[in-house]
């Protein structure tokens, strides 16, 4: 195992978890102050890709194309919650699961009329190709560096919002008393349309970001949901901090994991065993993490506090 191997398969563990971040930080806001299950989540993810993929092609820059699907990502969850789910929060969460699940399959279905089944490949900006040398002998890609450092951006603002803002203020009492937020005379429905806004906002960053590494497909938003809700479990439900800090050892562990278990086992077995066995042990690590957190902190690691 090379120290640069390690360097670098670190720095996409890092990239993936602020990924992860973009993705967990929209949906525990959600779980967390709307008492809101939504499975849809992803399927907002993907659609920030088809935004984003839509608009380079139109335009010819893959920059704009980002900057578009922002925007559009935050429109269309604030037409969904005010459509859809604004019926959903006096409901038990069987509801909210089999409503969200349909807009999944909603949103999948919409891709295919409006793009295609084939997947739609998406250029990385020009400004972004190529690699840039982070210390003699380590170059990274720049597009992925340029991911780490906008999620650690979002991260920052994020703090700023939700510590240091009256709006912060009223997301924070919420996820610790929506009941009396209300009584108090804020606009509980508008402050759930914001924050479900925001959230879209988020998810459609992250695949937009993410769009230019993969293929932009249908359904390319449910398995990145399993792994989020993982985060949220992990760092606490409603917690930005507990999402920041499980999306980062998340990402780490699964992608250093899958790189290097395998190579660690086979000092104990042979090839083929130890490449079976690595594999499924890498795919169980986070699982495994998530329980071990469960079983010393039911709440996660950072619950909210009120809670």
């Amino acid at each position: 195992m090379s120290t640069t191997l390690l360097l670098i398969q670190t720095l996409n563990g890092l990239q993936f978890g602020v990924m992860l971040f973009l993705m967990a930080a929209g949906l525990t806001l959600v779980f967390g102050i709307m008492n809101l299950v939504n499975l849809a989540h992803g399927s907002l993810y993907m659609m920030g890709a088809y935004f984003a993929a839509a608009a380079t092609a139109w335009t010819g820059n893959p920059l704009l194309g980002i900057l578009f699907a922002i925007p559009a990502t935050l429109l269309l969850g604030v037409v969904v919650e005010f459509i859809t789910l604004r019926t959903l929060y006096q409901r038990d969460h069987l509801d909210q699961v089999l409503c969200t699940f349909g807009l999944i399959l909603f949103f999948n279905e919409l891709a295919r009329v409006l793009w295609g089944s084939a997947a739609i490949p998406m250029a990385i900006p020009e400004a972004l190709t190529g690699f840039v040398t982070i210390i003699p002998g380590l170059i990274y890609p720049k597009w992925r560096l340029a991911i780490i450092l906008v999620g650690l951006l979002v991260a920052l603002l994020l703090y700023l919002l939700i510590s240091h803002t009256r709006l912060g203020m009223l997301i924070r009492a919420g996820a610790s008393n929506r009941p009396m937020v209300g009584a108090l005379g804020v606009n509980i429905s508008l402050l759930f349309t914001l924050v479900f806004g925001l959230g879209a906002a988020l998810a459609g960053l992250a695949g937009a970001m993410v769009a230019p590494l993969l293929s932009v497909e249908p359904g390319m938003g449910d398995p990145i949901l399993i792994l989020t809700f993982v985060v949220i479990v992990i760092g606490g439900i409603g917690s930005i901090r507990g999402a920041f800090i499980a999306s980062l050892l998340v990402g780490l562990i699964d992608t250093v994991g899958r790189s290097f278990l395998p190579a660690l086992l086979r000092e104990l077995f042979q090839t083929q065993s130890a490449n079976t066995i690595g594999a499924a042990l890498a795919s169980m690590l986070i699982y495994i993490l998530m329980a071990a957190v469960l079983f010393f902190r039911p709440r996660g690691l950072f619950p909210p506090k009120g809670r």
